[in-house]
């Protein structure tokens, strides 16, 4: 496999020749949000100069082009993730919302008393919208737990079966321990008890190839903004069996075939799920993104991440009170950490002034911060644009933040 140019992929990217109080930007935060190549922007200024205009419902130029642009995009996250059909291709704002869509229209036929299978280590979008759902169907939410490493305890996973199962929601990768869960073989387990499955692939799809029917999953959810592509977009994959039984979640503009006061038809899939009007400037730009990440080659991109992570694991194993939180195998390039007694927040503060971007807090997944008996961690994630020679300096940062307590 021939190795990245990565300082020829950070041309691509202006805002890494920022400097932060004086020093060269160095972005560790890419588990929350990735940065954007220029060529992504850049479709998102053109659409704005030259195809602004709402899609589906105009037949004049702009409209059409718009239109176009928003589809190409559907059909190529069709074959990015080997759907069957653009039609099990939803636009939400975002893997959030897409989770809560599912709870909301596929949850509302869940029986009085049915259970809920989640994981321990849930980022927060993959356990409130349950939550929410249980209130007020009368469910019961069964969470399998992890071993020190950060592996989820698969033989629990299995118990928590039962006649009353109706749904298991799991997450494909950790947000904060970079765990890659065993998602095929949960999905199998699932549909062996008749129970369908949602994969949470937001920290997934940026880095591994996801294909939907190789998974065998009923849902699947992730978001652009973590792969080099726009904000406020979403995506949410769905078999087409399961979204036609399913009711719309949000009524008005676009998801509807006729209205009247006496009563309203639904559009087809997949606009049924999309009301009103979409981010079709982010929508359109992702295939940029997609284009991106094609170019420079999945694979590659993985492989140049797990170099990052294996030598900044070692760098950081070698500091006075570090402790790593996610030790699982073949984890992906995040690392969450706390040095002796510092604060993660007064570690981010200190690391930011020395040009170290890196996220700090609970990573909105405070069960698992409970797990461990914290309150959060400092978190380091990597990209493809990040280098070797960030590490040591992200590394020796720490070294030295610590050494002022």
């Amino acid at each position: 496999m021939q190795k990245l140019d990565v300082e020829k992929i950070r041309e691509e990217f202006p805002i890494l020749s920022r400097r932060i109080d004086k020093h060269p930007l160095i972005y560790l935060d890419n588990t929350a949000t990735s940065q954007t190549p220029r060529e992504v922007v850049e479709a998102v200024v053109s659409s704005y100069e030259h195809t602004k205009a709402n899609v589906h419902r105009g037949v004049h130029t702009l409209s059409q082009e718009a239109t176009d642009l928003v589809e190409r995009t559907r059909r190529r996250v069709r074959d990015y993730i080997n759907a069957a059909s653009e039609q099990e291709i939803i636009f939400t704002r975002g893997t959030t919302e897409a989770i809560n869509l599912v709870a909301a229209s596929f949850g509302s036929s869940f029986p009085p008393g049915g259970e809920i299978i989640l994981t321990v280590m849930e980022h927060h979008a993959n356990i409130v919208p349950w939550q929410l759902l249980a209130q007020r169907r009368g469910l019961e939410i069964k969470v399998v737990d992890i071993d020190e490493r950060g592996v989820l305890d698969q033989e629990q996973y299995r118990s928590l079966f039962s006649p009353r199962t109706v749904m298991a929601a799991f997450c494909h990768v950790s947000n904060v321990l970079g765990t890659v869960n065993p998602v095929r073989e949960m999905v199998a387990e699932a549909h062996a008890h008749g129970v369908p499955a949602l994969i949470d692939g937001a920290q997934a799809a940026p880095h591994r190839h996801i294909d939907v029917r190789s998974l065998d999953c009923d849902f699947y959810v992730f978001s652009t903004h973590k792969m080099y592509g726009p904000t406020g977009v979403g995506v949410l994959y769905g078999r087409q069996n399961l979204l036609e039984q399913m009711p719309p979640w949000q009524g008005g503009g676009e998801m509807i075939k006729h209205v009247s006061f006496a009563g309203t038809t639904f559009a087809d899939l997949p606009f049924k799920f999309e009301a009103g009007t979409p981010d079709f400037v982010g929508i359109a730009a992702f295939a940029k993104a997609l284009d991106f990440i094609e170019r420079v080659g999945i694979d590659r991109i993985a492989a140049h991440e797990e170099e990052l992570l294996h030598y900044a694991t070692r760098l950081l194993s070698e500091v006075d009170g570090l402790r790593i939180y996610g030790t699982a195998p073949g984890k992906e390039a995040v690392i969450s950490f706390l040095v002796k007694d510092i604060h993660h927040y007064d570690m981010g503060m200190l690391l930011d002034k020395l040009g170290v971007a890196v996220r700090t807090g609970h990573h909105c997944a405070q069960p698992l911060m409970e797990r461990f008996g914290i309150t959060g961690t400092v978190r380091a994630g990597f990209a493809v644009y990040n280098t070797i020679a960030e590490v040591d300096a992200f590394v020796a940062a720490v070294r030295r933040v610590a050494s002022m307590f």
